[in-house]
């Protein structure tokens, strides 16, 4: 069996066969790195060819045993697996107003069908449904029937599954998702006296199910009341389908719901700043300027991803960047700054402070911080969120954080999709009191900024390379200013406009490797699609933001291409693998 090993720094292993062993391709790329570098313990994933009485011989569990290479490896192998049945279901029916995708009669059949036999220890052949999924998905389906429009309210195939199905799983089902299915008693039909009396097991809980009639009704919860149940429940400590004393189904049809009924501003800036300062405040770096980055978390999927090698050319000019998320997040599971920097062997697990330390080093200049060592609370729900299926409204704000501040000035960027979170997360970057902030409508919702023309058969809605943002005339906070002093602007970046050839964008394809072979080219100065990304991407949210030197597009981007032809930027990334191991 072939596979590839990544061990800990700590692990030391003799592969006996030595014919065995082949080079990942990346190490192609990686020639030019200091032999010092490359003989680190923690530095390259190693290809080896290990057959059963190897790996019994070394003591790994076959399910440690993973191709580090490609995005999908990152999932934990502790995290259970959701039902593919009922997930499928939930991305059709756990999205908006005007989203939501009914079920047929086949398909509505096939999934109760499902969840019975599951709740009745009947599955055989496929995951059972876990409980999380129970409440994301009758969650959706009470909402629908409570509050959402004729059109993706239940299908007549729903209602005669619903009708053919719930006398047999009202008999099964726990009670709290039988208070998700039917809170007041009045959707299914059959008189339960379940849901109205339900008020959850203990204080959290209460104030969970509290919250979660006013949500299942359709209705908004004010700040305190998300501030309130979100330090109630977090950190999950997940056990025997349960966390932290709080049914894993109830917390699921909260995140949920609360999408689905398209959350307030108020909502939004309870969960962006609920757990600020969960390990203390954070550190100042002593830089002249800061810039956060919030890429989606979840990773891209199809397309080269930028943003760890944009942070390097601009460190190269005094311009620092930080940059947070995680190694693995669903829904998507693609690639992410921290399995690039992982297998390019840089410790990944700086805290904070161990990261201003790196923004303020003259070699180095940027960061990337982990939510697991900056927000566990946050990074406690990975697992849930994987069996929730849809984004949570944590998809949104966690791009708008600020695990470390500057003395001088700061500003976000973060990327988007769906057009309603323009405004909101614009709003959110000046409650921050960030100097500018800036969204991007990147390929697949993230930051990159891409040179490709405009497809003439392109979705409706805000097209790919769209920007919006704000900047501040003074050194003010725009959460300062009145708005006399804080300049709004919105374009459509098109790269030909700037000498940029049009290009398609090289594919990825969940690749880690190749996404790393496709920076390290750029930035040893290879000229191709992912070079002149990288340029524009650094340029244009130079010029945006408003950053010294970068008044004029032209100068902005000609610095962005100085830094990568020069060598400093590709010096600065490999620093950075080096110098993130020594930080105390």
């Amino acid at each position: 069996m072939k596979a590839l090993l990544n061990p800990e720094p700590p692990l030391s292993i003799h592969i006996i066969n030595q014919r065995n062993i082949t080079r990942p391709k990346l190490h192609a790329s990686l020639r030019f790195i200091p032999d010092l570098w490359i003989r680190r313990k923690c530095c390259l994933t190693v290809t080896a060819a290990l057959d059963s009485a190897t790996i019994d011989q070394l003591g790994i569990p076959e399910s440690d045993i993973k191709n580090p290479s490609v995005s999908s490896s990152y999932r934990s192998s502790n995290f259970p697996k959701p039902n593919k049945t009922v997930l499928e279901a939930q991305a059709r029916v756990c999205t908006g107003p005007t989203q939501t995708r009914p079920l047929n009669e086949d398909q509505a059949f096939k999934v109760l069908d499902t969840i019975l036999r599951s709740v009745r220890g009947e599955i055989k052949d496929e995951e059972e449904v876990s409980k999380a999924q129970l409440g994301a998905f009758f969650a959706a389906m009470t909402i629908r029937a409570n509050a959402f429009p004729e059109a993706t309210q239940w299908s007549e195939g729903e209602k005669r599954a619903m009708n053919n199905f719930w006398p047999l799983l009202v008999r099964a089902l726990p009670p709290d998702v039988i208070f998700i299915a039917d809170p007041e008693g009045s959707i299914m039909g059959i008189g339960s006296s379940v849901g109205p009396q339900y008020v959850g097991n203990h204080t959290s809980e209460m104030r969970l199910v509290g919250a979660l009639r006013e949500i299942l009704a359709g209705a908004h919860l004010g700040y305190e009341e998300v501030q309130g149940v979100l330090r109630d429940v977090l950190p999950l400590k997940v056990g025997d389908n349960e966390c932290s004393g709080v049914g894993e189904s109830l917390l699921s049809a909260f995140f949920i719901g609360q999408r689905m009924n398209r959350e307030t501003d108020r909502e939004l800036k309870a969960y962006c700043l609920a757990f600020d300062g969960e390990l203390g405040p954070p550190p100042v770096a002593d830089v002249s300027s800061l810039t956060h980055y919030g890429e989606p978390y979840d990773g891209n999927t199809r397309f080269f991803r930028s943003t760890l090698f944009v942070a390097a050319v601009r460190s190269c000019y005094g311009e620092s960047s930080l940059l947070h998320g995680v190694e693995w997040m669903p829904p998507k599971g693609g690639v992410t700054e921290e399995q690039m920097l992982k297998f390019m062997g840089a410790n990944t697990s700086l805290t904070p402070l161990q990261a201003k330390g790196l923004l303020e080093d003259d070699e180095v200049g940027f960061a990337y911080i982990s939510q697991r060592e900056a927000s566990p609370s946050l990074y406690s729900l990975i697992g849930l969120r994987e069996h929730i299926k849809k984004r949570p409204p944590l998809a949104t704000t966690e791009k708008v954080q600020q695990f470390v501040r500057a003395r001088g000035k700061e500003a976000m960027v973060a990327g988007f999709y769906h057009e309603a979170y323009e405004e909101p997360l614009l709003m959110l970057m000046k409650r921050r009191g960030v100097n500018s902030g800036l969204v991007v409508k990147g390929e697949e919702g993230a930051l990159s900024m891409t040179t490709r023309l405009r497809s003439a058969n392109a979705s409706k809605g805000l097209p790919v390379n769209y920007c919006s943002g704000f900047r501040s005339l003074s050194m003010a906070s725009a959460y300062e200013l009145d708005g006399v002093s804080c300049e709004s602007f919105n374009i459509e970046v098109n790269a030909k406009d700037y000498g940029f050839q049009p290009t398609d964008t090289p594919r990825t394809d969940r690749s880690v490797s190749q996404n790393i072979e496709l920076g390290l080219a750029a930035l040893r100065g290879e000229k191709g699609p992912a070079y002149d990304r990288i340029v524009l991407n650094a340029g244009m949210v130079d010029h945006l933001l408003g950053c010294d030197g970068a008044e004029d597009i032209s100068s902005a981007l000609d610095r962005a291409r100085e830094a990568i032809d020069s060598g400093k930027a590709l010096k600065r990334l490999l620093n950075y693998i080096k110098i993130s191991h020594r930080v105390r």
